[in-house]
């Protein structure tokens, strides 16, 4: 069932209610029957071995109603129904730029992408990428460098890592960072899985910089979905006899922003600079209890409402208003025009 399906049937129905549906029911939603059998035979086997995987430390499954599914992605038109996630979940929804670009980049491809990762980092903002050879390892390498946070959007399933080689990668970025995933535990690496993985990407993220990238390039892919999301898109320039260059000139000729240094992307997204200070997030809520964590995580970078509070947690204007007079006093949310909140670190 893809994600379009899925959103729409969550419309009419909770989970709960599809399972004991009849038929004809699941047949007048427009459902296949391949789907419909699905739904009335699971595969139990499968659902067992998920389960187990969800059963390790440090595994978990966010659904759409989650307090942890980040608000950036939830506005996409397609967001995945389900994020299968390793490592530390409240980095979700913590201020990302994404950084994407060539395979198989030059030597300067890959110092340019490790020293914005880092100099981004160092400004407090969470690194996503793919976990792709080349530039997507080089900018996570970059914020693990600067011990800042990254986020590594896999193509596959989460008990296996592609390509094999960034195993030990993978293993640093969980431990510091967070790796996540729509595709199910078990699912190998198919070319069709990293068009889909890219809106991901592109969809957590405020902006995108694509440091190097071929005429024809899946990191050309991940641009123009960012562009379609309303994300900004920076592009680092090259020489016109450079192929890897062809890539980024060309988005700069159809409006990306040209990008020479962090702080052409840092006055493009001047009102989340986080002043020069990186925390990881595990250290900045450690003196917050489990609801004002999850309060915290549904506060955006920028002015989000009480009401629209209210209406994601599920607490009451009261139990939230208290809240937010802590965060606040913490230093965690400042007031906004309007009436609002948005987080300041």
């Amino acid at each position: 069932m893809g994600c379009r399906t899925f959103l729409k049937i969550l419309d009419t129905h909770t989970p709960e209610q599809i399972f004991s549906e009849s038929t004809q029911a699941l047949s007048a939603l427009k459902l296949k029957d391949k789907i419909i059998q699905g739904i009335q035979n699971p595969n139990w086997t499968a659902v067992e071995s998920d389960l187990n995987w969800l059963s390790q430390g440090n595994n978990h499954l966010i659904t759409l109603n989650d307090p942890f599914y980040p608000r950036q992605l939830k506005e996409t038109a397609d967001p995945p129904p389900l994020l299968f996630v390793r490592g530390h979940k409240q980095l979700l929804s913590s201020p990302q730029i994404a950084i994407v670009g060539s395979r198989n980049p030059s030597i300067e491809g890959k110092k340019t992408a490790f020293d914005f990762a880092h100099s981004l980092a160092l400004q407090g903002f969470t690194i996503t990428s793919g976990l792709a050879l080349g530039i997507d390892a080089c900018s996570h390498q970059g914020a693990l460098k600067a011990t800042g946070n990254t986020i590594a959007v896999a193509g596959t399933g989460l008990d296996r890592v592609y390509p094999a080689i960034h195993k030990e990668l993978a293993t640093e970025i969980v431990t510091h960072g967070v790796m996540i995933s729509e595709f199910l535990p078990g699912t190998t690496a198919q070319a069709g899985n990293f068009p889909r993985r890219n809106r991901i990407i592109s969809g957590l993220c405020l902006g995108l910089l694509v440091v190097e990238a071929a005429k024809k390039s899946g990191s050309l892919i991940s641009a123009r979905l960012a562009l379609e999301q309303n994300r900004e898109v920076f592009a680092i320039p090259g020489s016109i006899h450079n192929p890897l260059a062809r890539g980024c000139n060309g988005l700069i000729r159809e409006g990306a922003k040209l990008v020479e240094t962090t702080d052409d992307i840092l006055q493009e997204l001047g009102q989340y600079n986080q002043q020069h200070s990186v925390t990881t997030v595990t250290n900045n809520q450690s003196e917050l209890d489990l609801a004002q964590q999850n309060l915290l995580n549904l506060i955006m970078f920028s002015p989000t409402s009480v009401d629209d509070l209210v209406e994601e947690s599920g607490y009451s204007a009261e139990v939230i208003s208290s809240m937010l007079l802590i965060l606040e006093l913490q230093g965690y949310i400042g007031a906004a025009a309007g009436g609002g909140y948005l987080r300041t670190k």
